[in-house]
């Protein structure tokens, strides 16, 4: 069975001032995600699912539904608010969604194999979805997940802070403590995350950061329902709180539900947060396409 590529694309890039999942950076107007699908599919996953709101359904689907027709099959889940369990409403005022953790969650009905989970908005490379897609494909036991880890200093933004996991690993690289840095950003010459007390952190940069591309299997569904249920009871009634990939794994983790193999994969990471950003992407994609590592025209 052949894993499917699970993008997380529900976000409202408010950062980025507009819908960055399909802003164009290659030459014939690919987007990012068209670049992650074109490795998926090269790689090896079987199917794409798409988690969006409601609202950008049209725009996806008339970007995406002609040009994969026939390449791989194609499938979108919504993530809207009120997707809540029974007996849990939508607090006045909140207008955020639930985070990547519920994201996944709410694919629960279109995944029954293997899969891999990553953001719409960020350039992983060849390399990534090839590790992870055998590490899908071997791996058989249930509660084995896996990530992809890279470089804290190749995934900073020259042009604002960054959120980002830090991962440390045991000596057969298996996943044991990931803390969630809100604000990371560049000063001076050197990496500060600032914490929520207000104090300022200077990190090397050689720390292992998770860039929010997964792999799980259809086990995690059962566990994430449970998670979220924690989380609303706690965090719900607070506007901006999300219930992140990151924090949910290394619970699992912490309570033996799971274990998470960290993937090395020699590939280039790079993303959109600001809009200052896209020129150097725009940038780096026509350098890989010069070094013949893509096409000129994708699809």
């Amino acid at each position: 069975m052949k894993p499917t590529l699970l993008i997380l694309a529900a976000g409202m890039g408010s950062r980025f001032g507009g819908l960055k999942q399909v802003e164009p950076v290659g030459p014939n107007g690919e987007a990012i995600i068209d670049y992650s699908i074109f490795d998926a599919i090269r790689a090896g996953f079987g199917k794409v699912v798409f988690i969006i709101r409601e609202n950008f359904a049209d725009a996806f689907k008339e970007k995406f539904d002609e040009k994969l027709k026939g390449k791989i099959e194609v499938d979108y889940v919504y993530q809207e608010l009120d997707m809540l369990p029974e007996g849990y409403n939508v607090p006045d005022g909140r207008e955020k969604p639930w985070g990547t953790a519920h994201a996944i969650l709410v694919a629960k009905n279109a995944i029954d194999e293997p899969f891999c989970a990553l953001n719409a908005d960020d350039f992983y490379g060849y390399n990534a979805y090839k590790t992870m897609a055998e590490f899908l494909t071997v791996s058989e036991d249930s509660q084995e997940y896996s990530m992809v880890g890279y470089k804290l200093s190749k995934t900073l933004s020259d042009f604002g802070s960054v959120s980002r996991g830090i991962c440390k690993v045991d000596e057969n690289n298996y996943l044991q403590e990931i803390a969630e840095n809100k604000k990371i950003y560049k000063k001076d010459g050197e990496i500060i995350s600032a914490l929520d007390d207000g104090s300022e952190v200077k990190l090397t940069g050689q720390e292992n950061a998770s860039m929010n591309i997964w792999g799980f299997k259809p086990s995690v569904f059962s566990t994430l329902e449970d998670k979220f249920i924690e989380f609303l009871k706690a965090e719900m009634y607070k506007p901006k709180s999300e219930m992140f990939i990151p924090s949910v794994v290394f619970e699992m983790i912490d309570e033996e539900k799971a274990k998470v193999k960290v993937l090395e994969a020699d590939s280039p990471w790079f993303g959109v947060t600001y809009k200052d950003d896209k020129p150097i992407v725009v940038e780096k994609i026509n350098q890989l396409i010069q070094k013949g590592e893509y096409p000129e025209k994708l699809f």
